[in-house]
This record gives C-alpha cells, structure tokens and sequence, in this order.
C-alpha cells in the first residue's frame, strides 16, 4: 500500500455531509418579485405591491417534489433583488408589505410546514447580495443586517438541511461592493444549525461548476482544500444575469479535482462532494414563454442517474408561477420522473441471487451487499485492492442497472471497474467505470442473463463495498 494512498483514505464525510448525500435528489423554489417582473434577476426597485400569489399553495409544491422522488426542497428565500418571503424584522421589503395574505403571510413558513408534513428535508437560499437594501457596500453594517436576517431563518422554521448561497456581487448605492464576511456568516449557521450543510460558496457541498446539468465522470469528493476557497468560488459564480451561463459546460482544466495525480503533493485535503444544479426550464423563475420547454423525461433521468449516479447530489429547480402554483407542465413531468425511478429501482433482482466474493474477509462478505446501509459492508484484507463479485439466479432475468455503494464512513477508495455479463457461454464486460464512492449508476443495455460478474480493478487500498443492486 503507498503511504500517500493511506493519507487519502483518512478523510471522511462528516456526518452531517453523509446525511447530505443520503437526500440523493432534492429541490429548488425560485419565487419572488421575478416571477411578476418576467425577469431572473430583479434589481431591487420592484414595488411589493405586484407580489400577489392567489393561488398559492406550498403543499402542491411539497407533493410535486415528493412524487418525484425528491427527499427536500430548499427556498430561495431572498434573491438578489432582496425581496423576502418571510416578514423579516431588518426590512420592510417584504411580504410584510405585499397584498399576499393582507400582508400577514410568511412563504418560508408555508413550505417548511409543508415539507415536514410530507417528511422532506427543508432549506433555505439567502442572496448575501441585497440590490434593495440601503446598506450594501458598507462592510460592518450590511454584515449585521444579513446575519440578522440568517438568524431569523435559522431560528424560526425548524430543522434547516441545507444554507445555499451563491457569490454574486455586484454594485451598490455609490457603486460600492460588500465584501461578505463569510466566516461570520458560517459561524452563526454553525452555532443555530450545525446538523445543515453550507452548499457551493461554503465549505460542505460543492458546486459542480455548471448550470446545464453536466457531470464529470470520476467525481471524487476528497480533493485540495484550496477547492472550497470561497473568494475564487464566488469569482467563478454568476455576476450578471447572462441567459448564456446557465448552459456553460465544466471547464477542462476543472475536469479533474481528485485522482491520484492531482492530489500528489497536495498537504490539505478535504472532503467536498458535488452538487449538479439545473432548472427543469432554460430559467430559474418561471416565464409563460417556456411553458412549452421544459425538459423532457429523458435528459431528467439522464441527469438524475449520472448526478445522483455518479457520486454528487441532484438539485432541480422547479419555479412556481404567477398563480403560486408549479405549472401542469412542469407537474407532469416530475410525476413521470418520479414513476421511472419507482419502477425502474423498485425491486432489487440481487435480493434473488446467489451472491459470492472470494476474496471477502470473514465477517465482511457479500451478503451485507444485499441492504442499502453502512451497517455491514464487503470489505477486502489489507493490501488487497481487487476482488470478483458473482451473482448467479435460478432463471434467467432482465438486466438495465447496476448500482455500486461504497461505505464513504472509509473514504472514497475505488478507481476502476468493471461489469460482466454471462451470454453465450461465457463473460463478456458490458461496463467499465472509473470511481464509485456514495453511488455509481450503471446504464446498460437490456440483458437477459443468469449470471454477473462485478470486478473491482483498482482501489486506494482495501475494497468496502456497502452495496450492490441490479435492477
């Protein structure tokens, strides 16, 4: 074993990243002034008087993300153009003093109450850029503002999963720019929720790099602590409402945070899983214009299985309308999505089969494969970095997905494998993948077989293997 391959192996997700990446799939609500402006980005002179959701309903939006496999949603509480859907104390320009409710409705509460009710994970979004608020640029002041506004997000809906924030960052009254204090923002979320994940310009979840749903195909999450500096983060996050970021793709020299050849040399290491963001439409809030382009079923399940299925997170954004509704569109859609999933990982055919592992230690073989937990898991003897998984039915059966887990409690460790499949006699590989870490989907062909070889190559150091499904 290489003594830099044992470094690598020591870091580990904290637990509250673990439960992160359990969620597996999780929502985005785009709802504010924008919505009644037909804009992405408002510029904080919107009167709230125009904000007037008849309609609105936030439990639609809970079991339009339930039925489609979502386990959480995360609000965007206040966006850049700094109006708030909860009547926050610090401002004015709010729902306080919109006609919502008479002026009495509070949007955050809504759909926290909502999504405790439908048991999905809640969170929040808060722009640290406020295009409304007098005090931007002014350093201390603004600070105080905004962490007052966190407190109160923080303090007033319950159990909070996720604290997204983005690093745009424009001009001010004067022309003046904030400088955010981060680490002042971190500690205050860290003292009232320390259970919730700080996502993208924040050291816990990071951004994939893109708005298009785009993926790399080795993601691993231990990489250079230099990767979560949140100054270079937010340089690389949206500074203008530009339609043209949003299908930007990962840039090459980004492709590669964490093989062994990147990290050779690297002293700080962290572990810093993905998260790949997209809408279900070119926009983030909702446009009439492009009721008529949301995404269709496959590029979602394309996404889903190569995010969720690829060792990052999926977070999909789905903007209610005017009416503060989510679209028959868009609902649609998510049901569709959500009945592929259900059919598609419903029943795991590795339940059925004989499993076999020879190069399994005792007390670690693989039938802890058969159940999706941490609690056992296949694991290989020290030094050991390759092994043969067998799976053998009675009958023949129909084969699509192959799914691989590796217990991240011991770091993310394999490098390459491959699949197999038994037709005509003997083994043919229909699969080769590189990393697996919390979840590797594989998508094959349609295969009728009796018989599946897993063949783990190339590991850190010992293989721990938490789970395998085929379906």
């Amino acid at each position: 074993m290489r003594e830099s391959d044992r470094r690598l192996i020591k870091v580990v997700p904290a637990a509250r990243q673990l439960k992160h990446q359990q969620l597996e799939f999780y929502g985005f609500i785009h709802f504010t002034v924008n919505t009644f402006t037909d804009r992405e980005w408002g510029d904080g002179t919107e009167s709230p008087e125009i904000f007037c959701p008849e309609k609105l309903d936030a439990r639609q939006w809970a079991r339009t993300a339930k039925d489609a496999g979502m386990r959480g949603l995360i609000l965007t509480c206040k966006h850049h153009d700094g109006f708030c859907l909860w009547p926050s104390a610090y401002t004015r320009h709010s729902v306080a003093s919109s006609p919502y409710k008479e002026g009495k409705g509070d949007i955050v509460r809504e759909l926290s109450d909502a999504c405790r009710e439908e048991g999905l994970a809640f969170g929040v979004y808060l722009s640290p850029w406020d295009r409304n608020h007098p005090a931007y640029g002014s350093g201390r002041e603004y600070d105080d503002y905004f962490a007052g506004q966190l407190e109160e997000l923080l303090t007033g809906y319950g159990e909070i999963f996720a604290v997204w924030f983005d690093g745009a960052c424009g001009e001010g009254p004067g022309g003046k720019r904030q400088i955010y204090d981060w680490e002042r923002y971190y500690q205050v979320i860290r003292r009232l929720q320390p259970k919730a994940c700080i996502s993208v310009c924040g050291p816990d979840v990071r951004w994939c790099g893109n708005e298009a749903g785009r993926t790399r195909p080795s993601e691993w999450s231990v990489v250079p602590a230099r990767t979560a500096d949140t100054e270079k983060i937010a340089e690389s996050s949206q500074q203008t409402d530009e339609a043209a970021f949003r299908t930007r793709q990962i840039r090459a020299q980004d492709m590669d945070l964490g093989s062994r050849e990147v990290l050779e040399g690297e002293e700080d290491l962290i572990w810093y899983p993905a998260e790949v963001n997209t809408s279900i439409r070119p926009g983030w809030f909702y446009h009439a214009s492009e009721d008529g382009q949301v995404k269709s079923l496959e590029e979602l399940v394309c996404i889903y299985e190569h995010s969720v299925g690829g060792n990052a997170t999926f977070l999909l954004n789905i903007p209610p309308d005017r009416n503060g509704l989510i679209h028959p569109n868009d609902r649609e859609r998510l049901h569709q999505l959500g009945e592929y999933l259900r059919n598609t990982y419903g029943r795991n055919l590795a339940q059925e089969a004989r499993i076999a592992c020879e190069e399994a230690m005792e007390g670690y073989g693989p039938e802890n494969l058969r159940a999706d937990t941490l609690e056992g898991f296949l694991c290989t003897a020290e030094g050991v970095t390759s092994c043969e998984i067998l799976l053998e039915w009675e009958e023949a059966v129909a084969v699509q997905r192959v799914v691989l887990k590796e217990n991240l409690l011991c770091s993310q460790r394999i490098e390459e494998f491959e699949i197999q499949a038994w037709t005509d006699g003997a083994f043919h590989t229909v699969y080769r993948g590189t990393v697996v870490g919390y979840q590797r989907i594989a998508v094959l062909e349609k295969l009728h077989i009796s018989k599946l070889r897993v063949r783990i190559l190339d590991a850190r150091v010992a293989v721990a293997l938490a789970f395998l499904g085929v379906y």
